[in-house]
């Protein structure tokens, strides 16, 4: 399993890209949003996902590339929706950043989901409905309300996935550890990751 490819960007188009890696062109079904974050770069690190295509005689592989492990989750997340293919999730990364999509998901906000080609009432809804509680879960949403909702917290999202993705290896399950690592960081927005980590142990149960 390829985590992420790392070299020299050999092409790019806004639907691909090729990543050179010790002599072998990597290439790499892309979005909007990640070719804005790689064009005119020289060297680069993009997270991958292989997707196995079966028919035919054959099976083959290809290969999606995400500039960040938040976008990646997110198509990840995307794809296991009823009705939501490949290159649509590609379509719905491309309509807007990730921070955006994740806080559309979560407020329940039809419109944004709407206006991308393909996706009809219906499909936002469940979109919504299916991914809601996972991108909250998962702390991929830029912000989360704490309390009454009369205030909201930014929680800080690399710190948030490196805790939980330190927890989820130690054993622990993504959701229930997401939401202790928010918990602490909304006590504690400036605490580093390994004392988030530490506190967490304590709180888990």
């Amino acid at each position: 399993m390829i985590d992420y490819i790392k070299g020299e960007l050999a092409e790019i188009t806004p639907a691909m890209a090729v990543v050179e890696a010790a002599g072998v062109g990597y290439a790499l079904n892309i979005s909007l949003n990640t070719y804005t974050a790689i064009q005119g770069n020289k060297e680069v690190k993009l997270y991958v996902h292989e997707s196995l295509i079966t028919g035919g005689r054959d099976d083959s592989y290809t290969f999606f590339g995400f500039a960040s492990k938040q976008e990646r989750e997110l198509y990840r997340l995307l794809i296991s929706v009823s009705g939501v293919g490949a290159n649509t999730a590609r379509m719905i990364l491309s309509s807007a950043a990730p921070a955006e999509l994740s806080n559309a998901i979560a407020s329940g906000n039809e419109r944004l989901l709407k206006g991308v080609k393909g996706i009809g009432l219906k499909t936002a809804q469940r979109i919504i409905v299916d991914l809601k509680d996972k991108v909250l879960a998962l702390g991929i949403a830029q912000e989360v309300t704490v309390g009454d909702g009369s205030s909201t917290v930014v929680v800080n999202n690399e710190v948030t996935d490196e805790a939980v993705s330190a927890l989820t290896m130690l054993g622990f399950s993504p959701a229930p550890s997401a939401k202790v690592v928010k918990a602490i960081l909304t006590e504690s927005p400036d605490m580093p990751v390994e004392m988030v980590v530490k506190e967490a142990l304590k709180r888990i149960k």
